[in-house]
């Protein structure tokens, strides 16, 4: 007779993990450090840009959810409404990207050249006041937790972001629970886990 936590394994959903569709903002401008800072918090702000469709996996995917999650950005909400039209949504703040304080730098870059010197920076610590690397564990940590402990009811669905998304991989690889489906880090893109044991 298979033991309770063998049950509960076989009795999990699949948990499906998206990144938001394209937002709508301009990423080939030139700009310093504190304009960054300000292009950033316009990102947050921004939903979608128009003329996008989500993936049929997708779509599937949200279909068969017993609950379909999204971070509390407008680029998360609106993807997860588009690939899950007439759901309610679970909105939850645990689920949103970690921060990106760039570093403070003398020129002019891209926001996408930006970005990557930011999460550089921050991943060595350099944080600036906003949440911390390890504080950004800890929270990937209790999002794991709330996707698993909803996964026992049925399959799991959320639209997050591209670097936390990253960091709920090894919370849930602790939590016996492996990638079936690697769909990338693109707009729109999403990566499968069941559990294994």
């Amino acid at each position: 007779m298979p033991n309770s936590r063998s049950q509960t394994a076989a009795s999990s959903g699949p948990i499906t993990i998206a990144r938001h569709g394209r937002p709508d903002a301009d990423r080939t401008v030139r700009i310093d450090w504190q304009g960054y800072e300000h292009w950033w918090k316009g990102y947050d702000a921004a939903g979608l840009a128009p003329g996008q469709q989500p993936p049929d996996k997708l779509v599937e995917a949200a279909a068969k959810a017993e609950v379909v999650f999204s971070s509390t950005l407008p680029r998360a909400i609106e993807t997860a409404r588009a690939a899950a039209p007439d759901r309610d949504l679970v909105i939850d703040a645990d689920f949103v990207e970690a921060p990106l304080p760039p570093p403070q730098m003398s020129g002019t870059l891209k926001p996408g050249t930006w970005g990557v010197y930011a999460r550089i920076f921050w991943w060595m610590g350099y944080a600036r006041g906003l949440e911390t690397r390890r504080e950004a564990e800890l929270r990937a940590e209790r999002a794991a937790d709330k996707l698993v402990i909803a996964a026992q009811r049925g399959p799991v669905v959320l639209c997050a972001h591209g670097w936390f998304n990253r960091m709920l991989r090894p919370a849930l690889r602790r939590r016996g629970w492996k990638c079936v489906h690697d769909g990338g880090d693109t707009y729109w893109s999403s990566r499968t886990y069941e559990r294994i044991r």
